[in-house]
């Protein structure tokens, strides 16, 4: 194999491994997107939950001072 076949096949294998680097890192980012998006997803379920019984509970105070009034 000539000199600039091998530089070319070494270079080729250094960029290589430089792009598996930064797939392996964009995958990592990626996941950690993915479980901040999960967990963000179950807090705002909580907080409509949460509403929602404040909102029960405001309707049935509102209904109980209608009686009583």
């Amino acid at each position: 194999m000539s000199d600039v076949v091998t530089a070319l096949l070494l270079a080729l294998a250094a960029e290589n491994a430089e792009l598996r680097e930064q797939l392996a890192s964009a995958q990592d980012m990626l996941v950690e997107t993915a479980i901040d998006a999960g967990n963000m997803h179950a807090l705002v379920e909580a907080m409509r939950t949460e509403r929602d019984a404040w909102r029960e509970e405001a309707e049935r105070l509102g209904r109980k001072v209608l009686r009583i009034g």
